[in-house]
């Protein structure tokens, strides 16, 4: 996509969780993985395109809305691993994004976790821009990032086995302009 274009998205967002996946990927045992999404979250953001530093933005899951298609291991990830009694929410609040290429970003933000704040900077190409018949616009964009799931006070080892330190979150995340 060329500047020119890049210009013309610039505005105010809104997430559009209907059309948002924010998953991720970890190890069990060291040989199986397990997936898993966040059916509750909501976010915002100003993109700047013609200045990405001066893009802002928030992104608030709710903890206990983890899904990995496994009742009884959702409630112990929750409770164990994420421990959404006392920190029920993770939150990404954007600090920076820098042009990387054609349709390419790399964002930089501060993510929070069990209480536990630290910077990640993650990838994101920029998919696919248009209106859609309502006349907003709607801007997809997919994204990953691995974390060392010790760095956010995460030691927790199950009796049967190990999940491994690393995971991998996901994001395919459509956004819409606000009018």
């Amino acid at each position: 996509m060329s500047t020119n274009k890049f210009s013309e998205l610039t505005g105010d967002y809104v997430l559009d969780p209907a059309h948002t996946r924010i998953g991720f990927i970890a190890r069990h045992a060291m040989a199986t993985r397990v997936r898993g999404n966040f059916r509750t979250f909501d976010g915002n953001a100003h993109l700047d395109f013609d200045a990405p530093p001066r893009s802002s933005g928030r992104l608030t899951i709710q903890a206990k809305s983890i899904d990995t298609g496994n009742r009884q291991r959702d409630d112990l990830l929750g409770k164990k691993f994420l421990g959404v009694d006392d920190h029920p929410t993770i939150t990404f609040v954007l600090t920076e994004v820098e042009r990387s290429g054609e349709a390419n970003l790399e964002v930089t933000g501060d993510l929070t976790m069990r209480g536990i704040t630290r910077p990640i900077t993650m990838g994101f190409e920029l998919i696919g821009a248009e209106t859609d018949p309502r006349g907003a616009l709607r801007i997809d964009f997919t994204g990953s990032v691995t974390i060392n799931r010790k760095d956010w006070g995460v030691h927790w080892k199950a009796a049967g086995g190990m999940v491994g330190p690393k995971v991998t979150l996901q994001f395919d995340v459509a956004v819409i302009r606000k009018p």
